[in-house]
């Protein structure tokens, strides 16, 4: 395919990008009831049907995290590990990353293909992420089969308040400054009005565009007009938090996403970039990381997961939740304080991480 048809694809893709995000859940969940092995031997409405209520749940959950720019996870394994077991069967928790992996990986990816458009993504900065983010990832997820519940809780706790401190202290806020004289995207205040030579690439919707000097400087402006100027540099300081991030990312569902906006906004990656960015790797390794999860545990000697052991009742209602959850967070983002948000979720998690540390000694 020539570039020239690449990009006329990908601005035709772009341009209906809510009826494919939308149609991706729908095909997922038809091929699942009709195709997908079931521990049930003949599961019928009610087996499909049975956890319905987890919809709004992790529509709720999505909205949050893709507001706030972190891992769905987070707040998913949570809530399976508390929650859920007051309502039905404790479930494993291989089994419970398991379902918040998948679960996430879709809400992600559908976040993703929004900031894409909206040209917030740099994407050779997220493909040099993801690709050294593999190894660490593989072997977190791997892991997590041979790893005692105790400490997978005690881990999970240090994943958590780690997450929760980088919260409290890291300005992830979309747009809102406290400087009235900088951006706090990292662009010129008010949009490129006025600024000349700026890129515009006519194969992208509205007037974005992006340009590398020969320096290495990057030059981005999104589809409302802001400009955005940094480098990719500050590889090395970003590999270490995406190492350690990636080893959880695969052992509990997230932790990546968390300590990959910090080294972002450490190495001067503009904040609606790095959030941007970081859905893509956040995504790429979730997809990763569920593979693992499902056809991996026979490598290690551990519990090994036939795809029959998938609780697919749960992940046909809990897919099109994050998806949806995905499509609405911009316009949350637009109408409430990231701020406060980003606060109530640190918050959640220094509660959650007490509970879990708990478990982890055997008072739970």
């Amino acid at each position: 395919m020539s570039a020239s048809s690449y990009s006329r694809v990908q601005k035709w893709f772009l341009k209906y990008q809510h009826f494919f995000v939308f149609t991706a859940p729908m095909a997922f969940v038809v091929g699942v009831f009709f195709t997908a092995p079931t521990t049930a031997s003949d599961p019928g409405l009610d087996y499909w049907l049975e956890f319905w209520w987890l919809f709004p749940v992790f529509l709720l959950g999505a909205t949050i995290v893709n507001t706030v720019g972190i891992s769905g996870s987070a707040l998913f394994v949570p809530f399976l590990i508390f929650v859920f077991p007051l309502f039905a069967q404790p479930l494993e928790p291989e089994t419970l990353v398991k379902v918040g992996l998948i679960s996430e990986a879709f809400g992600l990816s559908s976040s993703s293909v929004a900031f894409i458009q909206y040209g917030l993504v740099d994407r050779r900065l997220a493909l040099t992420l993801v690709g050294g983010s593999i190894p660490f990832v593989v072997g977190g997820a791997l892991l997590s089969f041979v790893i005692p519940e105790p400490l997978f809780h005690a881990l999970l706790g240090l994943a958590l308040l780690a997450a929760a401190s980088l919260l409290f202290k890291t300005n992830l806020d979309h747009g809102e400054s406290e400087d009235a004289d900088a951006a706090a995207d990292g662009g010129t205040p008010g949009g490129n009005s006025g600024t000349a030579d700026l890129p515009d690439d006519s194969n992208k919707l509205g007037p974005a565009g992006v340009e590398t000097a020969d320096d290495g400087t990057v030059t981005r402006v999104d589809r409302d007009g802001d400009d955005y100027v940094y480098t990719r540099g500050g590889y090395l300081r970003r590999a270490a938090n995406y190492g350690i991030g990636g080893t959880f990312q695969g052992l509990a569902g997230f932790g990546i996403g968390e300590l990959g906006i910090i080294s972002m906004l450490g190495t001067k990656v503009p904040v609606r970039v790095a959030i941007g960015t970081n859905h893509i790797v956040v995504a790429l390794t979730a997809v990763l990381a569920s593979l693992v999860h499902v056809f991996g545990g026979g490598l290690v000697g551990g519990h090994s997961l036939s795809l029959a052991s998938t609780p697919w009742n749960m992940v046909v209602f809990t897919v099109p939740a994050t998806v949806t959850g995905g499509q609405i967070a911009p316009y949350v983002s637009n109408a409430l304080s990231t701020r406060t948000i980003k606060r109530f979720v640190a918050m959640l998690f220094g509660i959650i991480a007490a509970a879990l540390f708990l478990m982890a000694a055997g008072l739970g």
